[in-house]
């Protein structure tokens, strides 16, 4: 088969096969090529050593010369090239104790983890792929490269690469290779969470996040993230609930759309029910207050997971609000912006919606149709341009301080109170107004 490669990651293959090496795209960029997707980058295995390879290009960066990786840049692009290689035993779950370099490209191919992305590929030889890897793409089936047992003991975080991988194509996997996460899923104990997070966000933001219960099944939510397995188990006894907790979760996960923050609040924003269930004499669940208590719980959980602090930050702030009854007239909408923060609140609603329509029936077309409604409010409400906030007032601290208002915190707790005017009438948000308002509030 003809694979079209970019013309730079051609021409390393080019001038590496010129100083007699042989050298082939690999991995990731061709199982994309295969399914007609248009890869993120182009990484090139060969025969050469890295310095040979440094001797060859240019301008090149040591970066994982251990094991045979020199970055060659190619005008503003970088090319990842690595010399082939058969990794000694391991010892943590991660990294071989030595690293013996080949002039064998099957020898590097069978230390790959997955069929899929085990196949290389130049336009000399053509597409090499002797574990079938083409073929697993057609049957849609996620398979490890030989021993399945023996790929995830080398590196424990291929478990979750390979349910990742699943929910990114809607694949399955393979019975051996399932059993072999399954019975091994303990050993992602030993994994960094900087890599765990990495691979947990890219199966959130997949096509499928719901593949998450698979996570589940085969005991890998239960080492990286078991708060999740504690939702699966908490029945939801009320009319508005058809799901476990967890199961409500997933279903929610496939509302809302595809972004970081978004996925991640959605994954969260129960997670304090089971910590708050309590079950009233008819028999009705109730989780007074689970969203304060699902607010600190996520903030734990990121930060365990090494989470940046502007996503943490984000997605406890929609996890705190998530469950927020807004009066939906323009008073309410506007008091709402103010109190969940202008920045988020469209988010706030997304993660409304996507919560009731992963609810029962009952009541549900209501509660869209309000969420709507505030929606359109909110817009209407930023086309006229009104106050929402403290610094949208018409007045500053200084014109209080020369109404005669004294420097200090009741500069802050009047503004406040004229804004609590403003946002039940907008229209008095003028200057010679609010100034007249201040004789009333002050002393």
């Amino acid at each position: 088969m003809k694979i079209q490669m970019p013309e730079k990651a051609a021409d390393i293959i080019h001038q590496l096969y010129k100083e007699g090496y042989s050298a082939y795209a690999v991995g990731g960029c061709i199982r994309d090529s295969i399914l007609g997707k248009t890869p993120s980058d182009w990484d090139i295995t060969t025969s050469a050593l890295p310095e040979q390879v440094k001797r060859i290009f240019p301008r090149t960066v040591d970066t994982g010369i251990q094991h045979g990786t020199v970055t060659v840049l190619m005008g503003k692009e970088a090319f990842e090239v690595t010399t082939y290689r058969i990794d000694g035993e391991y010892e943590d779950s991660r990294h071989p104790k030595e690293v013996a370099f080949t002039n064998d490209l099957i020898e590097d191919l069978k230390r790959r983890d997955f069929t899929i992305n085990a196949m290389a590929y130049n336009e000399e030889q053509g597409l090499v792929d002797v574990f079938q890897g083409r073929e697993d793409l057609k049957l849609g089936r996620i398979r490890c490269v030989g021993d399945a047992k023996e790929r995830f003991r080398e590196d424990a975080l291929r478990i979750l690469r390979g349910i990742r991988f699943a929910a990114q194509l809607g694949f399955v996997i393979e019975t051996e290779t399932q059993e072999a996460m399954k019975e091994l899923a303990g050993t992602l104990g030993a994994i960094s969470a900087e890599r765990i997070q990495v691979e947990l966000v890219k199966l959130l933001t997949s096509e499928h996040p719901d593949f998450l219960e698979l996570a589940m099944k085969l005991g890998v939510t239960n080492i990286i993230l078991p708060e999740f397995d504690r939702m699966m188990g908490v029945e939801q006894h009320n009319p508005h609930h058809i799901y476990t907790v967890g199961m409500h979760t997933l279903k929610a996960l496939t509302f809302i759309e595809n972004d970081k923050a978004l996925r991640l609040a959605m994954l969260l924003h129960d997670v304090g029910k089971p910590d708050t269930e309590s079950i009233d004499e008819e028999g009705i669940s109730h989780f007074y207050k689970h969203a304060e208590r699902g607010e600190k719980m996520a903030d734990a959980i990121l930060r365990r997971l090494k989470f940046d602090n502007d996503t943490r930050q984000k997605v406890i702030r929609l996890i705190r609000w998530h469950d927020y009854r807004f009066q939906s007239d323009m008073k309410g909408v506007r008091r709402g912006i103010y109190k969940v923060g202008e920045d988020i609140f469209l988010d706030v609603l997304r993660v409304m919606r996507a919560d009731v329509l992963a609810q029962s029936t009952y009541l549900q077309q209501e509660k869209l149709q309000e969420l709507e409604q505030i929606g359109n409010r909110y817009q209407e409400i930023k086309e006229r341009e009104e106050c929402l906030s403290i610094r949208d007032l018409a007045v500053n601290g200084n014109d209080l301080m020369a109404a005669g208002v004294p420097k200090g915190k009741d500069i802050g707790r009047v503004l406040e109170q004229l804004l609590e005017l403003v946002l039940e009438e907008p229209d008095w948000n003028k200057k010679e107004l609010l100034l007249q308002k201040v004789t009333d509030i002050w002393p």
